[in-house]
């Protein structure tokens, strides 16, 4: 995979954040339609289970977010259930999955 450009790069410090303070194995960003950033780290609640691209996107929505432009995932998956979430609002928005540094895989 190419390098990310600026704005990617910068959901990736924003998950490597989220996972940090977390103290968690992934953590998640997305960019709204307007620029807005929103990241997120595993919920393990047994009422409320999230991953942490799934709680970066709750976050999002709640805040009223209409659409993506892209989704950042670190130590997570493609699997992941929350990129069907994104896809499911946002069709056409860069899904980016990477491992725990940050690097594309």
């Amino acid at each position: 995979m190419s390098e990310l450009d600026a704005e990617d790069a910068k959901l990736v410090v924003l998950a490597r954040g989220a996972m940090a303070r977390a103290e968690a194995t992934s953590g998640a960003a997305v960019r709204d339609l307007d620029g807005r950033t929103y990241a997120g780290a595993p919920v393990g609640l047994a009422a409320l289970p999230l991953t942490a691209l799934q709680a970066a996107l709750a976050a999002a929505v709640s805040s009223g977010a209409t659409g993506l432009e892209a989704a950042v995932l670190v130590g997570g998956g493609a699997d992941d259930p929350g990129v069907a979430a994104v896809r499911e609002m946002a069709p056409a928005a860069a899904v980016i999955v990477t491992d725990r540094a940050g690097q594309p895989l």
